[in-house]
């Protein structure tokens, strides 16, 4: 057992009763207890993350109403064999993506998530896999997501500069480069080219 995942789990729970006891409980003295068990899961989950206490609260604690994952979409496009990956600001890779906008759908903010991060424009052409991040993905976040892999045909365009990624190249099956774990693993990737490869794929789901 990894105590630390446990810890932060039992935190991310706790964080989830909070928030929905501070939305949908009537009596103040009740939310008054929501509101210091939803600051002691913020303490819990800064010392267990090393993240500022600022930084947990605001991506931890900020949202208000029922506590659902987050969305994240990611392009899977092929080119000769290859598959495009964006390089990221840390220097390692994954495939061009993000979270999903509030009023797009999922497969438009993969579109967009594409052009912003690789510069070129995309159509979706199939869905891939929808997975629970923390199944997948390392290290844990302290809220769930919901990551949705489209594969994707490059209708055009070229990598323009911006502030999220570094660039862009096109890598064999057998010649993958370091990944940036917490976006996209080997094995996700690994995933996209078996689904490039199957006309009839039928589509994975945790």
């Amino acid at each position: 057992m990894n105590w630390e995942d446990k810890w932060i789990a039992w935190a991310a729970e706790l964080q989830s009763i909070a928030q929905a006891g501070l939305f949908y409980g009537r009596d103040v003295f009740d939310k008054e207890r929501y509101a210091r068990i939803r600051e002691i899961s913020a303490e819990m989950m800064a010392a267990k993350t090393q993240l500022p206490i600022e930084t947990v609260k605001h991506l931890f604690c900020a949202d208000s109403g029922y506590q659902t994952p987050k969305i994240d979409t990611r392009a899977a496009v092929f080119e000769d064999g290859k598959i495009l990956l964006v390089k990221e600001n840390s220097g390692k890779w994954a495939l061009p993506g993000g979270w999903c906008e509030f009023n797009m759908s999922p497969a438009e903010n993969t579109v967009k998530e594409a052009k912003e991060e690789a510069g070129i424009s995309v159509s979706v052409e199939k869905l891939i896999a929808v997975q629970s991040r923390s199944k997948h993905n390392e290290p844990p976040y302290p809220y769930e997501v919901v990551k949705l892999f489209y594969l994707c045909k490059n209708l055009g365009g070229s990598f323009a500069q911006n502030s999220e990624t570094l660039g862009t190249a096109y890598f064999a099956r057998n010649e993958l480069p370091e990944t940036a774990n917490e976006k996209t693993t080997k094995a996700q990737i690994e995933m996209c080219f078996a689904a490039a490869s199957a006309p009839d794929w039928c589509v994975l789901f945790d």
